[in-house]
């Protein structure tokens, strides 16, 4: 009996489907967190009063919200290392890029905020 080449096909084509409407709801998912930060002066409190994260303390925030993909030395994983960012880019453009993310690499945008965008900026420039 021969098989049916559809099958193999369709099949792969129901997982492709499936991985862009998983993909898609986590990052509406990230959407719907940047608009609630936004919307509360670009700080998020219950994760300020659960972490002890300070604005004066780039580093914890830099712990808190970037080491999961930079690595808490700098030295990278998922996303690239930083522990010679400022030697490659300024202080402002290292806020551009906290800001705006670096969608091609996967690295989603509006994750730091306001002063803390401003701080981790400042510290991460000094990494030469």
């Amino acid at each position: 009996m021969k098989k049916n080449p559809v099958i193999p096909y369709a099949t792969i084509a129901v997982i492709g489907i499936l991985l862009v409407v998983v993909i898609s709801f986590v990052g509406l998912d990230q959407r719907q967190t940047i608009e609630e930060k936004e919307k509360n002066g670009g700080e998020n409190t219950e994760e300020q009063s659960q972490e002890g994260e300070t604005t004066s303390d780039p580093s914890k925030i830099f712990e808190n919200n970037c080491a999961s993909c930079h690595g808490a030395d700098l030295s990278g994983g998922a996303g690239p290392a930083l522990n010679k960012v400022g030697s490659k880019y300024s202080q402002e453009e290292i806020r551009e890029i906290i800001k705006t993310g670096f969608p091609d690499s996967g690295m989603p945008g509006g994750l730091l905020q306001g002063e803390k965008a401003d701080a981790v900026a400042k510290w991460l420039s000094k990494q030469k």
